[in-house]
């Protein structure tokens, strides 16, 4: 029922949506860079020296663009062979071929950390190759479906999100997406100096992909189930403890994966309404917004994607002469989307 209620919800509020999106948007040369054969992409980021974009895929790598093509990066699982994982499209390899949803870089050191599908928590060298795996569990309670990840460069830890302790991934592979009212997510934090783990908020409906503020005073999540996005002010060495989480901003869709934008307080995330459920038609959105949960720009993606986008992340070029680029990464499609600004 709750499934009816967002499609009919969804249709009701196209139009009026559609109307609210500037009439400059600033994002309007397309570009895309094809994956490898049979692979389809997800996250998807630049390093600290903006080489890349690198690119989680669903056959269990990360690949790093080097100008001229995608290269393997880093994978997840020690018993991967590139003869049987390579391009393949069969679920039942996941675990062995691993699955990177959700990755980020620490801007000093250039370690990535990475969340898999099933059950991993990882870190990669700059240099690459096979990732050490850090946790399976907090508090003895183990990751499920983890989904999205954000270092956090002041604090020097990192922020995750469990979405569900009930539903996996295969279950979305498989059609069988997670019940609206499933309420087991989790926000957790790895403090990369100590090596320990803790969970933030516990109790969470579907909760997608965390963002840290990048000054180190509050971490913002979003939530399926509810097409909210909250906020957690973190607790300070000499001022108050931390606050219960509070809505920052109230969409109409799905928010998934949120990424800090190029200026410091603003962050995007991408926002799926469903329009009909079977077969699936979905309008997916990019919504810009800031810390006090003004939204500066709405991108509609519906001219180059007619289906779910996971991850907007929008870099700014050097001195900002080249403009600003939003990299789009999403499980249906087999390419990174480019928008440019020049």
């Amino acid at each position: 029922m709750l499934y009816i209620m967002m499609f009919m919800i969804g249709i009701l509020v196209f139009i009026p949506l559609l109307s609210a999106i500037p009439l400059t948007d600033p994002y309007t040369k397309y570009s895309q860079l094809n994956l490898p054969p049979g692979v389809k992409g997800d996250s998807v980021s630049l390093d600290p020296l903006n080489q890349g974009p690198y690119v989680g895929v669903s056959d269990g790598r990360i690949l790093k663009y080097n100008g001229m093509d995608f290269v393997d990066y880093a994978y997840l699982s020690p018993n991967r062979s590139k003869q049987l994982c390579d391009g393949t499209t069969d679920i039942s390899l996941s675990t062995t071929c691993g699955r990177p949803l959700g990755f980020s870089f620490d801007p000093l050191t250039g370690y990535l950390y990475i969340v898999g599908a099933y059950g991993g928590f990882y870190r990669v060298s700059p240099q690459g190759g096979l990732a050490t795996k850090l946790a399976t569990d907090v508090n003895g309670v183990a990751f499920h479906f983890l989904e999205g990840i954000d270092f956090d460069p002041i604090r020097r830890v990192v922020y995750f999100t469990d979405t569900s302790l009930v539903y996996s991934f295969s279950d979305v592979l498989l059609g069988n997406p997670p019940n609206l009212e499933d309420s087991t997510g989790r926000l957790i934090e790895y403090n990369t100096v100590t090596g320990k783990l803790r969970v933030l908020v516990n109790e969470l409906p579907l909760p997608s992909g965390p963002a840290a503020s990048g000054d180190g005073t509050f971490v913002l999540y979003g939530s399926v189930s509810t097409s909210k996005i909250f906020k957690y002010t973190l607790p300070t060495l000499i001022g108050p403890l931390a606050r219960k989480p509070q809505v920052l901003l109230n969409l109409i869709g799905y928010p998934l994966k949120i990424k800090r934008a190029a200026e410091l307080g603003s962050f995007w995330v991408p926002v799926n309404v469903f329009l009909q459920l079977r077969p699936p038609l979905v309008h997916s959105f990019g919504y810009k917004f800031n810390s006090n949960g003004e939204v500066i720009l709405i991108k509609d993606f519906a001219a180059e994607y007619s289906d779910q986008v996971n991850v907007v992340q929008e870099y700014d070029s050097f001195l900002g002469l080249g403009g600003k680029t939003l990299f789009i990464g999403s499980i249906i499609y087999s390419y990174v989307g480019i928008y440019g600004t020049k």
